[in-house]
């Protein structure tokens, strides 16, 4: 999916996906944030399939081209794109952890088909 094709994404920013895998071992009780905003399930995500799957896509800032980082250097412009981080607070072994700024995927097929590389941060 392109700026193009999706509403409400800013000139700068794409859409990466919507789905995050959950770390390996990870258990709930599960509290998700983007960009340090708690998130509520249901309303704004759902688990399935051992991923967090959410209603919207997560937006990225674009790679920056020279120019625009010339730009920025020399004070002519200033970047106001989205950058959407998420992070997830889960039990696993009987501990709380915190992983974050965790990979985005888009829709690739079944969940089972997918590679689990069950980071944490």
């Amino acid at each position: 999916m392109n700026a193009g094709e999706a509403k409400g994404v800013p000139e700068g920013s794409v859409a990466v996906g919507n789905r995050v895998r959950l770390p390996r071992g990870a258990e709930p009780p599960f509290t998700v944030f983007i960009n340090g905003v708690e998130q509520s399930e249901s309303d704004d995500y759902r688990i399935s399939g051992g991923e967090i799957v959410f209603r919207r896509p997560i937006l990225k800032e674009k790679k920056l081209t020279g120019v625009r980082w010339l730009s920025m250097l020399a004070g002519i412009a200033g970047t106001y794109r989205k950058h959407e981080t998420v992070a997830l607070q889960f039990t696993r072994a009987g501990k709380v952890e915190l992983a974050s700024d965790l990979p985005i995927h888009a829709d690739e097929g079944p969940p089972a088909d997918r590679h689990h590389d069950g980071r944490s941060h």
